[in-house]
């Protein structure tokens, strides 16, 4: 048996736009192995127990890629990634997928070789890329189609706090209320602050971070969607945090520079939301991994 384990990931961080993501430590485990059947999928519902199963869909590209025959298959699925909360959940299916052929048919594809691949199925590279090489990663794709990507280390000193709703928000809803051009003065404003993002995380400088992440280009439009978005700030910035939306939501990420402050976080916003999830976060350092069984 295959098993695969797939961070979930953090994309935007404000002001990185659909280029910057963080792998955090939530996860997924997938497992792959023989089936008498053509194919078996167990532990989601039973709606998604079928070849439309995004999880199948990577794993059937990849032995398309690897010119290998589709084995008969049994996946079972362990998800911790709530779905349509802005945590790269369809990342993890697809990494989780493409890692499982990969592993199946003795790993011949290296992790830049999975991530172009994930990309193409993602269509861009911000939540697969930290799901697949942990840590943060700042990614696009050139004009060669090819993907270029920088790892970032972040400080061992920023707690991250995951703040998550009991209602979901879409991507393609949070894309509709994007507007659909931007002045230079704006986009200077962004490039700017993104450089400046990933220096402030690499160096644990929460200040730095508190003025960098502030967004011009899809926060102020995206956090009214989300009702609560206000009321979590104050209580975020009251005990010490930074706030940004993860990916495109419902999901809020708080940063926070101590234990004592995130815990603060979680417990205040446990006392004014007790039906959300909350999840006190490290960065994953080392992305997917895959064992055999």
């Amino acid at each position: 048996m295959i098993r695969i384990k797939v961070p979930a990931t953090s994309a935007n961080l404000g002001v990185g736009f659909d280029c910057m993501g963080l792998a955090v430590s939530l996860y997924s485990t997938i497992d792959f192995e023989q089936s008498s059947q053509k194919l078996v999928i167990n532990g989601c519902d039973e709606q998604f127990q079928n070849e439309q199963n995004l999880i199948y869909q990577a794993f059937v590209r990849g032995c398309q890629f690897l010119n290998q025959p589709i084995p008969n298959v049994k996946i079972t699925i362990d998800n911790h990634v709530p779905v349509s909360r802005g945590l790269g959940s369809s990342a993890v299916c697809i990494v989780g997928g493409l890692m499982g052929a990969n592993l199946w048919f003795d790993s011949p594809l290296n992790k830049e070789e999975i991530l172009t691949l994930a990309t193409e199925m993602e269509g861009h590279p911000d939540n697969v890329a930290p799901a697949i090489l942990g840590n943060l990663n700042v990614s696009f794709t050139d004009s060669l189609e090819n993907i270029q990507n920088v790892a970032f280390k972040v400080s061992s000193d920023l707690f991250f706090v995951a703040l998550i709703p009991d209602y979901q928000l879409s991507t393609k809803k949070a894309r509709q209320v994007l507007p659909k051009s931007m002045d230079y003065q704006t986009v200077s404003y962004q490039v700017g602050h993104a450089v400046a993002l990933s220096k402030a995380l690499e160096i644990g400088d929460l200040q730095l971070i508190r003025q960098a992440i502030i967004d011009k280009m899809h926060e102020p439009f995206r956090s009214k969607l989300i009702p609560d978005y206000s009321a979590v700030k104050s209580i975020c910035e009251k005990d010490g945090g930074v706030l940004y939306i993860s990916g495109s939501g419902s999901t809020l990420m708080a940063i926070a520079s101590n234990l004592n402050d995130a815990q603060k976080i979680i417990d205040e916003t446990k006392k004014s939301f007790p039906n959300w999830e909350t999840h006190l976060l490290s960065v994953d350092t080392k992305g997917a991994s895959g064992v055999l069984i």
